[in-house]
């Protein structure tokens, strides 16, 4: 029944779906579908945050890099490197691709008013150590990881949180003892590498909870919030 709903419940209506995509800047809501990607505005702003001022500062950095590399190792090296980094571009598209996907999607299903009460700013000592389980058990690489960072963020998660989560998926990730620790260096080095890195995530958020340095989830992209 619509009258019995549950908060929990109204947080994921129709309603709600149309306050999301009004908020990312889709007009007329969730019912206009993908109206967005007909609208001239959209698509500049989308430019003007991906190719600004720090784009442009990378790309005078990596031609510098690359005249210095031709001239000390010549033009074959630049060309190995450039095909590498082509490479991987293409390897790690998909990958990206689907990770902000994910992102996004749990931005609208997870309840960010209950996250906000497991790792918010009252959340204390219990809120590092949920973070940092979250952490250690994500899987994929820094485009999956940093877009569920980016989610907590916008749910208004503590700082310290924030960085016990990912410090954790650094250090404790269970996929990297499994890839590389394990296949590369044994099971005692893996289990001694774990063991004595589990306080790191949760000291590292408690000072940054100390740090006077104000955080402010709004400065984020657009796109991450």
């Amino acid at each position: 029944m619509a009258d019995q709903q549950k908060p929990h419940d109204i947080q994921h209506s129709p309603k709600r779906a149309n306050k999301v995509a009004t908020a990312s800047g889709a007009p007329g809501g969730a019912e206009a579908g993908f109206a967005f990607l007909g609208d001239r505005d959209w698509w500049l702003g989308i430019l003007l945050t991906a190719f600004g001022r720090g784009f442009f500062g990378f790309m005078a950095f990596a031609i510098l890099v690359s005249i210095v590399c031709y001239l000390i190792y010549g033009m074959a090296a630049v060309e190995a490197v450039l095909r590498e980094d082509m490479t991987l571009l293409v390897n790690m598209m998909p990958r990206v691709v689907l990770a902000l996907c994910v992102a996004s999607l749990l931005w609208v299903v997870l309840p960010r008013d209950r996250m906000a009460r497991l790792v918010g700013t009252e959340s204390g000592l219990r809120g590092l150590i949920i973070a940092a389980i979250a952490g250690t058990i994500t899987p994929g690489g820094p485009s999956s990881a940093y877009a569920l960072l980016a989610v907590l963020a916008a749910a208004k998660a503590d700082r310290g949180a924030l960085v016990a989560y990912i410090t954790a998926w650094a250090l404790l990730g269970f996929q990297r003892i499994l890839i590389w620790d394990m296949p590369f260096m044994g099971a005692e080095f893996s289990m001694v590498r774990f063991v004595v890195s589990m306080p790191l995530p949760i000291l590292a958020g408690l000072i940054a909870r100390h740090i006077p340095i104000r955080f402010d989830a709004s400065q984020l992209p657009k796109g991450s919030r």
